[in-house]
């Protein structure tokens, strides 16, 4: 039997490629990256060099375009044994410039479902990634009247989720993360003893991926945002 959901008083959503696209912007300028370099080294060889990079110095740069764009500079130059032209490095930069630049395109049913659930629930928003870039996807996305707070972290660790609860003054039962990754926004959510939603995206970076199966009776896995209502019975809430 699943716990009681009218005990819910607020709903975390995380942004990138649950509310908008993100992950595929990546992917595109990772396959330019590797084109530029393929002089230099075999292509598989490339992506396996970037994603080291990228982990490495995720404790430095953080998430996001910017921290992309310094890694591939590092892995271009080490791929290159430091003989890069300046007019390839001038363009690595160009593409995460045109990146930042990119229109934030809604995923399905998002505003619609947003504005459903805003009556009966306060919606927050729980983003990891570059300050600047969140707030600036975030205005563009036109959504920011939908949430009573945002909060942006540099990581989705379940000591940031006991902060939010604790700045939201509800306890954990109270309160309900959906999100595209089961690294960052389900399984710490579930091991502070709140509610999960796994929303799949069809493109995940490799290293948010993780191999398990959930069987968890705080967990939901939903083709798309809009099912939350019908499982939420929205309209029907109990105060």
């Amino acid at each position: 039997m699943k716990p009681d959901l009218s005990l819910i008083k607020v709903i975390g959503f995380d942004a990138d490629d649950t509310l908008w696209v993100n992950e595929p912007f990546f992917r595109d300028s990772e396959e330019k990256f590797c084109d530029m370099l393929e002089p230099y080294c075999p292509r598989h060889d490339i992506m396996k060099h970037l994603l080291t990079v990228e982990i490495r110095n995720l404790n430095l740069y953080g998430y996001g375009v910017k921290a992309f764009v310094l890694s591939m500079i590092e892995t271009a130059i080490d791929l290159s044994g430091g003989t890069i032209p300046n007019k390839m490095i001038k363009r690595i930069m160009e593409m995460g410039k045109e990146q930042l630049e990119m229109p934030v395109e809604l995923l399905e049913d998002v505003r619609s479902t947003l504005s459903v659930l805003k009556n009966d629930y306060r919606l927050v928003m729980v983003t990891k990634g570059d300050l600047l870039d969140q707030e600036r996807k975030l205005k563009k996305s036109s959504l920011s009247s939908y949430f009573h707070h945002i909060e942006i972290v540099s990581e989705k660790r379940e000591e940031e989720y006991l902060k939010i609860i604790k700045h939201l003054d509800i306890q954990p039962h109270e309160f309900m993360m959906v999100g595209n990754s089961l690294k960052s926004d389900v399984i710490p959510a579930l091991e502070i003893g709140a509610f999960a939603v796994h929303v799949p995206f069809h493109t995940t970076w490799i290293h948010e991926q993780v191999d398990i199966t959930l069987t968890h009776e705080k967990f939901y896995e939903m083709d798309k945002l809009s099912e939350l209502i019908p499982v939420l019975a929205v309209g029907e809430k109990v105060s």
